[in-house]
């Protein structure tokens, strides 16, 4: 993407009213939203997270799907999820809005037990050793999780990475984690939730036509 086109998203994005972008200072010094989410959206059903949202393309699935839930997609990149809050706002999405900040502030940014369930679409496996502590599904960020979702909360994790599904489900059993469903090829097993099944993202498109699985989890950290 051209640097012109970003910079037209970023100031389109000053304009939607479903965009938040607050700064660092903001979100860690008391962001004001923090455990009143439901006047933002002013009623009081469950919300629901995609973390590292993309284009927000399972954030808005979702909203259309389940319309009495409100859906926030979170990402660092708000030139993608520009499409998303941009579509939304298209098809008077009223439960759906995004949140430009890091994903490791989220404790920050939701109260104790405010969220219902959390999504997490594809995100980057980090194989490399090093880069465990960006995982997200490491020890670290399942507490930050723990801290924010009500205590029958949800974690949702779909991706291609064959080593993000095997690392995950080995550190929830070893941290003795419930596992309330894991399919290692949702496509070709039966039994997958419908919301796996009929939401695909651009990049999940190009992963099937190169015949890769997509896997998923559903765990709690409670």
């Amino acid at each position: 993407m051209g640097s012109k086109n970003k910079l037209k998203r970023f100031q389109e994005n000053e304009t939607f009213s479903n965009v938040i972008q607050p700064t660092r200072e903001e979100v860690v010094g008391g962001f004001p939203l923090r455990g009143k989410w439901n006047t933002h959206f002013k009623n009081d059903n469950p919300i629901v997270l995609e973390l590292g949202c993309g284009k927000g393309e399972y954030t808005v699935g979702l909203a259309k799907k389940f319309p009495n839930k409100n859906f926030i997609g979170i990402d660092i990149k708000g030139a993608r999820f520009w499409k998303g809050a941009k579509e939304a706002i298209e098809g008077d999405l009223t439960n759906v809005c995004f949140i430009r900040t890091q994903i490791e502030l989220i404790d920050h940014i939701f109260g104790a037990a405010e969220v219902s369930e959390i999504w997490i679409t594809f995100p980057d496996p980090q194989i490399k050793y090093k880069r465990t502590k960006h995982r997200m599904t490491n020890a670290t960020f399942l507490e930050r999780y723990k801290q924010v979702l009500k205590p029958e909360g949800t974690v949702n994790l779909k991706t291609d990475s064959e080593f993000m599904h095997g690392y995950t489900l080995g550190l929830l059993h070893g941290l003795g984690l419930e596992v309330l469903y894991a399919n290692h090829d949702v496509y070709k097993n039966e039994g997958s939730p419908k919301e796996v099944l009929e939401i695909q993202t651009f990049y999940e498109n190009q992963y099937l036509e190169k015949g890769k699985p997509i896997t998923f989890i559903r765990f709690r950290v409670n």
